[in-house]
């Protein structure tokens, strides 16, 4: 669950359970998995990201997770995954609508293709969510990594088609990340930078710049930082091109941002 530790509230929209809820087989065959769960698209997102998640660089500032309203989770989802021993993984997605007399009102599907192994990481996915008149949003998502040793490269090409970034819908643009991250003692430097190109007549680009820095306490507990600025071609009383600087839980109310703290992993 989705606790919020300063107000003791629910995230993910107050549901209880608004992370994962699943159950599931897992064999030679691969895994087979229902409940809530996270989009293709979004675990590529947050495993090519140098920011991953949460901090202020993060790449959903400006790129989808693919799910309804731009979430990176579905509900009521059937999913199969396998991986092989040669690196080959297979990742595909339904999700049932559930809206009683039409069953392709907020439904979703989607899946990813990919090679993971030693230093080299490439998976392409799509998804698709319908909005509860039927209407679909689709992405498209290539996220790539390369370990170097001494840095690791990140790269993601989105084409994006009617999927929403904190409820903004991009009816057609093309984004791009390219990010680098390098191990220094106990700890990493991170940065990147993404490119929306918004290919509609209303050309509401935006690029964001974003670094930052881990330094790792133990195998558990991380002290963070990061910065993070958004220049918009779009005014701030915008509701469909004025993107924002936010963290896990919200989209934020401005073009930058600072942030700072500890985290533990449980």
């Amino acid at each position: 669950m989705g606790l919020l530790a300063d107000t003791g509230g629910l995230a993910q929209g107050g549901l209880a359970f608004g992370r994962q809820a699943t159950v599931g087989i897992h064999g030679n065959f691969g895994s087979i998995t229902l409940g809530r769960q996270y989009t293709p698209v979004a675990l590529i997102q947050t495993e090519t990201d140098p920011f991953v998640t949460g901090l202020a660089g993060d790449s959903a500032n400006l790129i989808s997770a693919g799910g309804a309203g731009g979430n990176n989770r579905m509900d009521n989802t059937l999913r199969y995954t396998y991986k092989a021993s040669s690196g080959l993984t297979a990742d595909a997605v339904y999700g049932f609508g559930e809206v009683a007399g039409d069953s392709s009102a907020k439904r979703q599907y989607g899946g990813a293709l990919g090679y993971v192994a030693g230093p080299a990481y490439a998976k392409l996915g799509y998804h698709s969510v319908n909005d509860a008149a039927g209407k679909a949003g689709r992405l498209t998502f290539l996220g790539a990594t390369y370990d170097f040793g001494f840095a690791m490269a990140h790269f993601n090409y989105v084409v994006n088609k009617g999927s929403a970034v904190f409820g903004i819908l991009n009816q057609d643009s093309r984004d791009m990340l390219l990010g680098i991250s390098v191990p220094y003692g106990s700890g990493k430097f991170m940065a990147s930078y993404i490119r929306k190109d918004d290919r509609t007549a209303s050309n509401f680009d935006a690029n964001q710049w974003a670094v930052g820095y881990l330094h790792f306490l133990s195998k558990r507990t991380t002290l963070y930082t990061s910065i993070a600025r958004i220049d918009n071609n779009a005014p701030a009383t915008s509701k469909t091109g004025f993107y924002r600087v936010g963290n896990a839980t919200e989209q934020g109310l401005g073009s930058r941002a600072f942030n700072f703290g500890i985290r533990h992993a449980f």
